[in-house]
């Protein structure tokens, strides 16, 4: 049974890896058009959609349409994105791709603030009520509803959905729980059952409270989570200041130049710093899989643009910010050549750095990744189940996730990481379908916003 399992395993994943070798440049090439057909807007109006997204506004409940603040919306779509990704993803980024990985992730990043703005003005404006007078939004309702409702629509919509779902029990779930035990376990010595336990319990507290309880959660974790990693980042960063500008010109050699094994690395071609910089970037930004659209759909928004010019900042500080930070801990401290891989990698950029308390911050730091990410995903599945049963689900979908929060903390999850990885693939495949349909109506709706609202006009 267990060889079968093995084989199994390996199979998927490499279905998995064929799979995103096609979807990367597709969803470079959405990014691309998207781009081009909304004039260069996340460039042009980054300083607007920073200010709109730091403004009191964001952060203060109204009586618009809605279950949360924008600024909340945006917290629950960074808990979601700030996950392990930006520490393991970054690092295992580099060990595969060389410096020139960050270069992609960056290209991935930037391409990805368009595709996430049309995401999160798209998901306002089709959003739709529950019967239990709860938004409901994402790309199952605005494939559907700005496709006219055809069967093709409907098709891409539900695939939608039940990928999503699956992603979320898998990537969402399992993965981050059983991360942030054993990452405590080999740090601490704290049995994986005991840290499963306390994860769930909390994050059942949180959970079982539904958008509202997320979002408030997510609004006061997020920035403190970002806070403490910078705060103790910056601290490695200053020890090793003079070699910022070594770390950014390997970056920018070896994204258009192989580079050669050295140390415990084993090199890398140009084509697997692409592919490895997009892969990483995508799996920690999230653009173009059409998750974060669900929680940007909930806010009390003025409007379509203003969410998603608050995408726009979602976007820049997962990838071009928290990834960057991260990206030159590791090579200004040059354990990008130690062999080490993922968490044990960024755990020992930070010792250089911070020699007794570095492997302990990457720990706590993984610890709540992990769980934003949890919170931020339980609330998309919830979102895709909903649309395929009804409101029915919504409790026995709760307690099924908070259960299997611990259920991961304790298996090995090879095989679940494998069907995720598919899962997502084709999860953002229908959604990628509809943003290329619907591009034209998103370039309309952008033009016409910039020309009436003074704001947006600045």
């Amino acid at each position: 049974m267990d060889q079968f399992l093995e084989s199994l395993t390996v199979n998927i994943s490499s279905f998995a890896s064929s799979v995103w070798n096609i979807m990367v440049p597709v969803l470079f090439g959405v990014g691309l058009l998207l781009t081009i057909r909304i004039g260069f807007l996340q460039f042009r109006k980054l300083g607007v959609a920073i200010r709109i997204t730091l403004s009191k506004k964001a952060r203060a409940k109204s009586t618009r349409e809605g279950d949360i603040t924008p600024f909340a919306a945006l917290s629950t779509a960074l808990a979601a994105t700030l996950g392990n990704g930006n520490i393991a993803g970054v690092a295992t980024a580099i060990f595969a791709g060389g410096p020139g990985a960050i270069f992609w992730m960056w290209i991935c990043g930037l391409l990805g603030m368009a595709t996430k703005y049309s995401e999160a003005m798209l998901g306002v404006k089709y959003r739709q009520k529950h019967p239990d007078g709860s938004i409901a939004g994402g790309p199952m309702y605005y494939i559907r509803a700005g496709l006219k409702d055809s069967n093709i629509s409907k098709i891409l919509a539900g695939m939608f959905a039940i990928c999503g779902a699956v992603a979320a029990f898998g990537i969402g779930n399992m993965v981050q729980s059983n991360q942030m035990s054993h990452v405590v376990e080999a740090q601490f010595g704290i049995p994986s059952y005991v840290t499963g336990i306390i994860i769930t319990i909390f994050a059942g507290l949180v959970i079982l409270g539904g958008i509202k309880r997320i979002g408030a959660v997510a609004s006061r974790l997020v920035p403190g989570m970002v806070i403490v990693y910078f705060a103790f980042g910056s601290v490695v960063l200053i020890t090793n200041v003079t070699m910022i500008p070594s770390a950014f010109l390997l970056i920018f050699e070896h994204a258009f130049s192989p580079v050669s094994a050295t140390g415990g690395f084993l090199g890398a071609t140009i084509k697997e710093a692409i592919q490895l910089g997009a892969r990483r970037g995508i799996f920690s930004n999230e653009a173009g899989l059409g998750s974060a659209p669900i929680a940007h759909a909930a806010a009390q928004t003025p409007g379509p643009i203003y969410q998603g010019l608050i995408g726009v900042a979602e976007a820049f500080i997962d990838t071009l910010v928290v990834c960057t930070f991260t990206a030159l801990i590791i090579l200004t401290t040059g354990v990008w050549t130690s062999g080490l891989d993922g968490t044990a990698m960024t755990a020992s950029a930070f010792s250089h750095g911070i020699p007794i308390l570095g492997g302990a911050v990457v720990a706590f730091a993984s610890l709540l990744f992990g769980f934003s990410t949890l919170i931020g995903w339980s609330y998309y599945g919830e979102q895709c189940l909903k649309y395929l049963f009804g409101v029915r689900i919504t409790y026995v979908y709760r307690a099924v996730f908070t259960f299997l929060i611990f259920v991961g903390a304790l298996i090995s999850l090879d095989l679940v990481f494998a069907f995720a990885d598919v899962a997502n693939a084709f999860m953002a495949f229908p959604n990628l379908v509809g943003l290329l349909l619907l591009s034209g109506l998103v370039a309309k709706i952008t033009k016409e916003a910039l020309e009436k609202d003074p704001l947006l006009s600045e």
